[in-house]
């Protein structure tokens, strides 16, 4: 093989290797759960408005794991019998997290949510 040759293939295995790096770690970082206790603390600290087919309330539902089933989730989604509860507590978008009367609209890491429900 020619130097061009030998250069080509080494810049793709670098690249290649990068590409699996990639994604290892963006693979653990989704698929990382919350621990239940971690999972109890904030379901009993904050409210989550979330609507059938919202892909970003999957994504912060899927943080949780199996331990989902620890928060307190209203699903604003137009045929559920919550969708007056959420136009009444002023959900125009979702995801959204309200703690300590404070709304948060969008995906929030785990570490974001201990802090602002003053997990320790």
């Amino acid at each position: 093989m020619n130097k061009a040759t030998n250069s080509l293939i080494t810049t793709l295995v670098v690249l290649g290797v990068l590409v699996g790096a990639f994604f290892i770690i963006r693979g653990n970082t989704t698929g990382a759960t919350v621990s239940e206790e971690v999972a109890k603390y904030i379901g009993e600290h904050a409210v989550l408005y979330v609507q059938t087919g919202c892909i970003h309330c999957k994504e912060q539902e899927d943080l949780f794991g199996e331990n989902v089933k620890y928060l307190h989730i209203f699903d604003c989604a137009a045929n559920t019998d919550n969708a007056l509860v959420c136009n009444l507590a002023g959900i125009t978008a979702t995801p959204t997290w309200i703690i300590n009367g404070e709304r948060y609209v969008g995906v929030q890491s785990i570490e974001k949510l201990k802090e602002l429900t003053g997990y320790k």
